[in-house]
């Protein structure tokens, strides 16, 4: 089941424990905007190269619409859209002030030289600097995108508009960008997992860790697990996978990363089959790679008491189903990986008061974010009688139906 499917189905299944009528649930499903552009650009060897870029602005009830702009060769419609509604129940959990919005251009930035991403991203922003905004849709880094994306929005949307510092997040430091922005969804993640593991009498310290993938968020996650004490046994990335039952020393794998080696030539652990990374024995598993890598498959054979879901959508609905039964209990990405975009709030937030926190309090109010948007969908599970991600979709969705009902705006 894809994405879109996958989320339109959480969220039925939301409006039924809820009890939404079928207009209002209609109206939340329907996108408030969909927009679609042709971005010629001149290339490096002086011919014409044209790409298509798309915008989906979802739902504004709450405030203004946030999201990633991505480039890749596969943006599709669809996934966009999956993508932006999501968003919109992400930010309704995380309870930050925005709707959801997604978008992306069709392309293979590996291929285009960096004055070609540069006219290419400011061509985009030229067709939808007067439908983007502080107080109306706010984009943000996604895959294949960077913090120096941003810059070049920002500098082409301020030729409009004037001085905007706050129309995206994820900018670098020096325009604006606020301190722990790259850690943020990682430390989300260890956040999430603190929450979850005390609700079962656990810690971080003393549980054993599987993390896959050692991205941003990936690494990001094992650094700090790792900090707080916890055993990590196993990680995978794309080159391969290894495992050390003693506990891997991290700082130690990430630093020989950094320096250009690859997981296989690291000496503090052993080389096990990436394919074995999954169903690895350990207390805690933390995916934070690509979608749909626990399905039907391989779920059966899953030996970890707790998933923690760092990557979007990773658990199908097939495997969900699977694990429910044997009673891992699964923290669904919609709130896990929300730590991203609580600190694009917070971004934002400093931006449009011309005021900068130190890292400590962007930290600290991370993790009271986190803390309080967990015991949010624990009363929701107990209210609603269902699973986490249950608790987490009713939660969001909630909030959202609240809105649009108080704003008059019903179908």
């Amino acid at each position: 089941m894809n994405a879109l499917a996958a989320t339109s189905r959480n969220f039925r299944q939301a409006a039924r424990l809820l009890g939404l009528d079928s207009k209002l649930q209609q109206s939340l499903l329907i996108p408030l905007r969909e927009i679609k552009v042709e971005c010629t650009i001149p290339k490096d060897d002086g011919t014409l190269a044209t790409f298509v870029g798309f915008r989906v602005q979802h739902d504004n009830s709450r405030g203004p619409m946030k999201g990633g702009i991505r480039y890749h060769p596969e943006v599709d419609p669809d996934e966009v859209n999956a993508l932006a509604q999501l968003m919109t129940w992400k930010t309704a959990v995380a309870a930050v002030p925005y709707g959801g919005a997604k978008g992306g251009i069709g392309c293979t930035p590996g291929e285009l030289s960096r004055s070609e991403l540069e006219r290419l991203t400011r061509v985009f922003t030229q067709k939808i600097h007067d439908l983007i905004g502080i107080n109306t849709d706010v984009p943000a880094p996604d895959m294949g995108t960077n913090a120096q994306t941003m810059a070049w929005i920002l500098d082409e949307y301020s030729k409009f508009h004037g001085h905007s510092p706050a129309v995206v997040t994820g900018k670098p430091i020096d325009l604006g960008g606020s301190l722990g922005r790259d850690a943020a969804t990682g430390r989300g993640v260890m956040y999430a997992t603190e929450a979850l593991l005390t609700e079962y009498g656990e810690s971080i310290s003393g549980s054993t860790f599987v993390i896959q993938g050692l991205g941003n968020v990936g690494s990001w996650a094992a650094k700090l697990i790792h900090q707080k004490g916890g055993k990590i046994v196993a990680v995978g990335d794309v080159t391969g996978a290894i495992r050390n039952k003693s506990g891997i020393d991290i700082p130690a794998l990430l630093k020989h990363r950094s320096e250009g080696g690859s997981l296989e030539d690291f000496y503090g652990a052993e080389v096990m089959d990436s394919a074995e990374l999954l169903v690895h024995e350990c207390d805690v598993l933390v995916p934070c790679a690509l979608g749909g890598v626990l399905n039907r498959e391989n779920a059966a054979e899953v030996k970890t008491r707790f998933i923690i879901e760092g990557a979007n959508h990773p658990t199908d609905t097939e495997a969900d189903e699977i694990l429910a039964k044997k009673g891992v209990i699964v923290l669904p990405d919609i709130y896990a990986n929300s730590g991203g975009v609580v600190v694009s709030y917070f971004e934002w937030v400093q931006n449009i008061q011309g005021f900068m926190w130190d890292e400590e309090k962007v930290n600290r109010e991370l993790q009271k974010y986190m803390k309080n948007a967990f015991q949010n969908i624990k009363d929701m599970c107990k209210s609603q009688n269902c699973n986490l991600r249950m608790g987490a979709f009713t939660l969001g969705v909630n909030r959202v139906a609240k809105a649009t009902l108080l704003r008059g705006w019903e179908a």
